[in-house]
């Protein structure tokens, strides 16, 4: 599988992208969101590292330009280690967010979790629950028929609770379930997910299709 590795940092670069080929990935690298625009169209990455400290436009807007038009995997990698950078990154569609000093191994256990979480054990059929139809394998969503963007966590967010069957399931089950129960995932990390994957819904005419139930949990409404 291949990585986009973008960091205007040379010796971050190259950790990352040992620390990859040993793991056996591919790696691609840039040093600049120019750079990092062309190679995540060009090269068809299957997820991308990206440092939020870029010169001239930072990781956050390359994020934004990138979801335009793709749902590949991003991770965050940065030398904040601010709650609200990391609500705003996960808010601008990113899967995951390590900061700087990291450990190589445990970014490259983050990035294959990823992977795992958004091409792993999908159903190969269709699964509807009102106007929502999901395809985990063919990685879509409609809305009566309209296509919805979601990034590969809003989709698996999505399919726990279409499975759930209109019962609510807890967010620690959500985490759980995700994550791994091992994870250090926060609740801010799942509410900024449920928030970007409601207002998809709700552009695409499925308004207040996911509910939350204070005190038990989240449940699909339609």
């Amino acid at each position: 599988m291949k990585i986009l590795v973008v960091d205007d940092d040379p010796q971050i670069r190259d950790v990352v992208s040992i620390a990859l080929t040993r793991a056996e990935f591919t790696v691609v690298t840039a040093s600049d969101a120019k750079l990092a625009l062309i190679h995540a169209n060009r090269e068809a990455p299957d997820l991308i590292v990206l440092d939020v400290g870029l010169p001239e436009m930072d990781g956050f807007e390359v994020c934004r330009k990138i979801r335009a038009t793709s749902d590949v995997p991003i991770l965050f990698l940065t030398a904040r280690d601010d709650e609200v950078d990391r609500v705003v990154g996960l808010e601008l569609g990113a899967d995951d967010y390590v900061t700087k000093p990291f450990s190589p191994r445990e970014l490259v256990a983050r990035i294959r979790a990823i992977l795992k979480r958004v091409q792993g054990g999908g159903a190969s059929r269709a699964v509807s629950h009102g106007a929502i139809t999901l395809n985990m394998a063919a990685h879509t969503c409609k809305v009566a028929g309209q296509d919805v963007s979601l990034t590969g966590t809003e989709m698996k967010v999505l399919a726990k609770l279409m499975q759930a069957q209109g019962k609510a399931v807890s967010r620690v089950a959500l985490i759980n379930d995700l994550w791994g129960a091992s994870s250090a995932v926060s609740d801010r990390t799942l509410d900024s997910h449920l928030r970007n994957l409601r207002a998809k819904l709700a552009t695409a005419g499925a308004q207040d299709a996911i509910q939350t139930i204070h005190g038990v949990g989240v449940r699909m409404t339609l």
